[in-house]
């Protein structure tokens, strides 16, 4: 019905009837986000861009419960290297990256992940899932859908958990793989033994996310906590405000935020994920092996929570190769240090 065919006193009902609803709507939502498991209804999407600012022009692809927005560079016959980004960046991280790596004949991919950019759930009903499979499984599903048999995957942050753990479960599926700060992969048992007082520190904003101020916090401070935390994790890096805006934009994201509490809330068992990952999920708690070609990488300034490379050397059983870049060199190590890692990724296809 037209609503502006409606007048008088019938209007005037009409008004009070959408008001009431949609204020017995948003009490709803907010009683529902008090809970670690409960997913908030979808609000209204946000305007979805057309084009990156530094990558150019968006795609878009239906994949497994997504449409997944990415950019593309490089000849379509070229090989193909999908480049996975981190919290709280977004694919700017790969900015120099990918279009380095397309003058050398690849065909790069750099998807934004759920709850990011352009990319938004096919469904409203869907859970916003961010434990590791669901993510792990958006990369398969992203190769699937544009019939990429193989693909070499490299990332940061969650991307690396991701690249990790679709290298480690699908081998067949990965050609070769970097991945900053080595290996990533967890699960919720590890998750539960206490670490050292001053690594514990460094998780501060997990422990944050675990409330419901947190969850509140994050919702109305987003674009601030992003700047905190990369000045945190890249101590020595020196971004600059239309750095930063170009990535924080991705953040406005109508499941960002829903996406980032659930993963931290999982880590800990304060949440639960879904049952079509449980087996996946029980395959990573046993620290499945990486038999794919791997460089694992990291800057010799990494502020963020990471292990020490020689803790993890023992779960790489193919061909290896540790690099540390020095030259105050952070955690976000792709837009850092773009020049080594491009090289990785290009000596990582070559081991």
């Amino acid at each position: 019905m037209n609503l502006n065919m409606l007048n008088g006193p019938s209007r005037s009902i009409r008004r009070r009837f959408l008001s009431t609803s949609l204020l017995a709507l948003a009490i709803t939502q907010l009683g529902l986000a008090g809970s670690a498991d409960a997913q908030p209804i979808q609000p209204v999407p946000a305007p979805v861009a057309t084009a990156h600012a530094t990558l150019g022009p968006l795609k878009h692809v239906k994949a497994g419960v997504l449409d997944v927005a990415y950019a593309e560079a490089g000849p379509a016959d070229g090989p193909v290297v999908i480049l996975l980004h981190g919290w709280p960046y977004d694919i700017d991280s790969f900015a120099e990256v990918a279009p380095a790596l397309a003058a050398k004949g690849y065909r790069v991919l750099v998807p934004y992940a759920r709850g990011y950019g352009g990319t938004r759930f096919l469904s409203a009903k869907t859970m916003r899932n961010a434990e590791p499979a669901a993510l792990a499984q958006d990369v398969i599903d992203f190769m699937d859908a544009l019939k990429i048999e193989r693909a070499e995957l490299a990332g940061f942050d969650w991307g690396a958990r991701s690249a990790d753990i679709v290298a480690a479960l699908w081998p067949q599926r990965v050609t070769s793989l970097v991945s900053v700060s080595g290996y990533l992969i967890g699960s919720q048992e590890s998750g539960k033994q206490p670490l050292p007082p001053k690594a514990e520190l460094q998780w501060w904003y997990q422990y944050y996310f675990a409330t419901e101020r947190g969850r509140i916090g994050y919702a109305k401070n987003r674009h601030d906590f992003a700047r905190l935390i990369w000045q945190l994790a890249s101590p020595q890096w020196k971004f600059d405000d239309a750095t930063f805006e170009r990535s924080a934009v991705a953040m406005d994201n109508p499941d960002h935020v829903a996406i980032v509490i659930h993963n931290y809330r999982w880590r800990l068992d304060l949440a639960r994920g879904e049952a079509k990952y449980a087996t996946l999920e029980k395959k990573l708690a046993t620290f499945p092996a990486i038999s794919v070609p791997t460089i694992t990488m990291e800057g010799d300034a990494n502020g963020a929570p990471h292990p020490p490379a020689e803790a993890y050397r023992k779960r790489f059983s193919g061909k290896y190769e540790y690099r540390l870049i020095s030259g105050g060199i952070g955690h976000n190590l792709p837009q850092e240090a773009p020049q080594a890692f491009t090289k990785a990724v290009v000596d990582a296809d070559h081991l």
